[in-house]
């Protein structure tokens, strides 16, 4: 029997409502003003996402943004391209990291890490997103799921590298799967958990084209995409209608794709 002290400290515990975890992981600081690239380039849009990843952030993530040199986030992109983008690349020998092309995955994540430099941070990942040895869509599909979220749960969102792949024919060639277009956004929000027979997920993220929150799934593709092998997908599509990523390079006719290739964030 509980002691008359103790059971007039529980008893009232016991009628309590049980709160629920959140159904959905959310980047720490999502009330941010996401950044435009377009207030610089349309080449912007790794410098930007980077921008947008440590503004949404928590608040020892935020450090790096609230370090950089700007009035306004014309200013501030400016000098992460300017400072630090055009520093020589480590992969790229004789090029600068960022260009009129943009940046590599490779080159925006030694980026972020200069930026993290004296803030007590510890440092970016990187992690390319396509079939490993063994490795089946839906293990790649909890790989990703479970990398974008520790990278969210540890409050950096994660900046997650797109491309546009079209099925494109070449002279006297069978058609082969081309990228067209790439691009960088950044992911805001996952479920946090992922039933085991699912074949997507949705997601939150914010488009630097703009500046702008948009909604979105990362799938299985329905139609295998960079088949292996075995036939099946090597990567996964990035299902986000709301962003053109190179639309307006697919040739009539053509079978397109957008992935999602890779993604830098904190694991």
């Amino acid at each position: 029997m509980f002691r008359p002290a103790l059971r007039s400290l529980l008893l009232p515990l016991l009628g309590m409502p049980v709160i629920a975890a959140p159904l959905t992981r959310e980047a720490p600081n999502n009330h941010a003003v996401p950044a435009n690239q377009l207030l610089v380039a349309g080449n912007a849009c790794g410098p930007a996402a980077l921008l947008n990843a440590f503004r949404f952030g928590s608040r020892d993530w935020q450090r790096p943004c609230n370090a950089l040199a700007g009035n306004n986030d014309r200013e501030r992109i400016l000098t992460i391209i300017q400072e630090i983008g055009m520093r020589p690349s480590k992969h790229v020998p004789g090029h600068p990291r960022w260009s009129r092309r943009g940046v590599s995955v490779a080159d925006l994540r030694d980026m972020g890490n200069e930026m993290t430099v004296g803030q007590a941070l510890p440092q970016l990942s990187e992690e390319v997103f396509f079939l490993q040895p063994r490795e089946t869509p839906e293990k790649l599909l909890a790989r990703i799921h479970q990398r974008l979220g520790i990278s969210l749960g540890k409050g950096l969102p994660p900046v997650v590298s797109l491309r546009r792949y079209a099925l494109r024919r070449q002279p006297g060639k069978a058609p082969q799967w081309t990228v067209i277009d790439a691009h960088f956004v950044t992911l805001t929000a996952i479920p946090r958990k992922l039933d085991k027979q699912a074949r997507s997920f949705s997601v939150s993220y914010i488009d630097p084209w703009g500046g702008r929150r948009c909604q979105g799934t990362i799938g299985i593709p329905k139609t295998p995409v960079l088949a292996d092998s075995a036939g099946r997908s090597c990567c996964l599509e990035a299902d986000f209608s709301q962003s053109a990523v190179g639309k307006r390079l697919v040739r009539r006719g053509e079978q397109t794709v957008l992935a999602c290739s890779a993604a830098i964030g904190r694991w």
